[in-house]
């Protein structure tokens, strides 16, 4: 069975977080062994008190312990004791009320969420599926350089909606996301 092809969108609002996303994966310090990565979670356009507000962002082991992008963006987000400059980080905002903060929220992430931990880590993929996410936008699909990534497909099979990002204005922003992803030391 032939995968199909993933759909594209090049909403100057994706665009926008895409580029905030790319900002991001750029402060990943590189490593022979992963890539750069990053990831902006954002909030529904219809949710009641902050809609469409940027909630969280992450890069590649950002956070202690061989942390993904999205995994960093979702933690500092959810944890009581987060240190995240978002307005969300408040102590006074509950882990509950954190979660629902996601209900149809949106991630953009500057690579496929991985499917596979060569660490024993809990993949993206599964951290993305225990929340309200619903849309997954993606710069690049992830290359087959460390493993075979089934994150599209797994989302998809799960009911989220995903896409990879294009720019009108600059056609190579995937190529981008690829480069960056790519740094060695």
């Amino acid at each position: 069975m032939t995968a199909q092809p993933t759909p594209t969108t090049s909403d100057a609002e994706h665009v926008k977080y895409m580029r905030k996303a790319l900002d991001e994966a750029r402060k990943s310090a590189p490593v022979e062994t992963a890539f750069c990565v990053g990831a902006v979670i954002v909030s529904s356009p219809s949710h009641p008190t902050y809609p469409s507000a940027v909630l969280s962002m992450g890069f590649s082991r950002e956070l202690p312990g061989n942390t993904h992008a999205e995994q960093c963006a979702l933690d500092k987000l959810l944890s009581p004791s987060s240190t995240d400059q978002t307005q969300f980080a408040s102590p006074a905002i509950s882990g509950d009320d954190r979660l629902e903060l996601l209900d149809g929220a949106s991630i953009y992430t500057t690579m496929e969420p991985c499917s596979t931990r060569l660490s024993g880590n809990v993949p993206c993929v599964q951290r993305i599926l225990k929340t309200g996410i619903k849309k997954v936008y993606m710069g690049v699909e992830e290359p087959k350089d460390f493993v075979e990534c089934e994150g599209t497909r797994l989302l998809r099979e799960a009911g989220r909606e995903v896409f990879v990002v294009v720019d009108p204005q600059d056609p190579s922003l995937g190529e981008e996301c690829l480069r960056v992803a790519r740094r060695r030391e």
